[in-house]
């Protein structure tokens, strides 16, 4: 049996076929260094995907109750998160898409001098599945160029539209010389990326749902599944996955939206998050920027 467009069905592949797909991104030798930094037990990444209005936008604009939940982020949440991170000192990643920066240049600014990282978040927070290799590649390098514009830096690390990720995105990030991607989940803890079965000097900071705010709480009055989840059950979530880093002396990386975690009821979650990581010995606090490069440096990664 055949698809619409004629192609073969899964079950019919041959091995060459299924293996192609499999080996096209994959996830290749650990790059988890003997110890981290400065001999921290564990690495813990905070990272905020500033989403804003783009969460909107990429299905057309037309809902402008979800363009004003993107505003929220933008207008509340991400004030609170920099009072919370200035309060105890701690590094973050913020992820952020082109027209979402272009909107909002000033928070772009006062991430940045606030000494926090800027990385790519597609161009409106587009499925990069949906794409040609040409449109996914035009949209990375005219988001990069905007960021450079607007944060003073070119972005050194991306983290796709809804993690997101085509038979084109990493090609695309080599291109671009990207030193890491977050976007995926063949691990725990960082990883170099292979293409094709070989490797590519790209460092893999990976990511999972477990780990999102987003899963938990973001609720769609149109959407028949409406998911809500105490936030004292979230924490409790988020607090094992990072006990667990600890006792392996891995990473753990966090992934938060400002329009979700920003709430006045949830905040508090990123907060105690902190406090729990500061209360061990030994963690190194740090951006993807700078995570990435250690791993790098550390397992003798080739460019």
């Amino acid at each position: 049996m055949m698809d619409g467009d004629g192609e073969p069905k899964p079950w019919q592949w041959d091995e060459r076929t299924w293996r192609a797909k499999v080996d096209k991104v994959r996830a290749g030798r650990s790059l988890l260094p003997k110890q981290w930094k400065n001999g921290a037990r564990c690495a813990v990444a905070l990272s905020f995907d500033s989403d804003h209005e783009t969460g909107e936008l990429r299905y057309g604009g037309k809902s402008h109750g979800k363009l004003s939940q993107g505003q929220y982020g933008a207008r509340s949440g991400i004030g609170r998160i920099l009072k919370l991170l200035d309060r105890y000192a701690v590094p973050a990643s913020f992820f952020q898409p082109a027209v979402s920066a272009m909107l909002h240049p000033q928070e772009v600014k006062s991430v940045v001098a606030a000494g926090h990282e800027i990385a790519l978040h597609s161009w409106i927070h587009e499925f990069n599945s949906t794409l040609g290799y040409e449109p996914e590649r035009d949209l990375n390098l005219r988001a990069a160029d905007v960021l450079e514009k607007i944060a003073g830096r070119r972005p050194v690390g991306v983290r796709t539209a809804s993690w997101d990720f085509s038979p084109h995105t990493l090609a695309i990030i080599r291109e671009m010389g990207l030193l890491y991607d977050s976007s995926l989940m063949a691990d725990d803890d960082p990883y170099e990326l292979l293409e094709d079965g070989k490797p590519t000097g790209v460092v893999e900071l990976p990511v999972e749902w477990i780990r999102d705010d987003a899963i938990y709480f973001n609720m769609d009055r149109l959407a028949s599944l409406r998911p809500y989840t105490a936030p004292e059950a979230v924490f409790d979530i988020f607090r094992r996955e990072l006990d667990v880093a600890y006792e392996e002396g891995g990473l753990y990386v966090l992934t938060m939206h400002p329009h979700v975690i920003g709430h006045r009821s949830r905040i508090w979650i990123v907060e105690e998050i902190i406090r729990h990581a500061k209360a061990m010995p030994g963690i190194w606090f740090a951006t993807h920027a700078d995570i990435a490069a250690y791993c790098a440096q550390e397992c003798g990664l080739k460019r």
